[in-house]
């Protein structure tokens, strides 16, 4: 049993596509205003928007307050993508390694925002990191009700 895996899931979105892609972009420290679940997002090194920055999200997850350290590893205006990779925190106590993808495709009214999970667990006992994608997908649906 391989302990690197992927988890992908997708999710219909009505609000505008192009602002949800600019949010993790460039203001990812203003869905703590969106979203009950991340209490705070603030920048270490760099700037907004910038490969190579450091950000640190402090959030709610499975009812406990966690918080992660990421380093933006890649951004891709054409595919409205943005990677996230997890340098610190408490995702690194479950998991070798983290990344979380961000990608976004605008179809007029249709968006569709894609999460991707790249992930290593430190022994075949961990579970793969479900309750991380739901917290995701949860986070897409408080920043669309916000813009709706």
């Amino acid at each position: 049993m391989s302990l690197e895996g992927k988890l992908v899931s997708e999710i219909n979105i009505k609000s505008d596509g192009d602002v949800f892609h600019e949010i993790f972009r460039h203001r990812p420290h203003h869905i703590s205003n969106m979203c009950d679940k991340i209490q705070n997002v603030g920048i270490h090194e760099g700037e907004w928007g910038t490969v190579g920055s450091v950000i640190s999200w402090y959030f709610t997850h499975d009812g406990k307050e966690q918080a992660s350290k990421n380093i933006i590893e890649a951004i891709d205006e054409e595919k409205k993508l943005v990677k996230f990779k997890v340098t610190g925190g408490d995702i690194l106590e479950e998991y070798k390694s983290c990344s979380f993808i961000v990608h976004v495709e605008t179809k007029g009214e249709n968006n569709l925002v894609t999460w991707i999970i790249e992930y290593e667990k430190k022994n075949a006992n961990m579970s793969d990191p479900h309750t991380y994608m739901e917290l995701c997908l949860n986070i897409s649906k408080d920043i669309e009700t916000h813009h709706l």
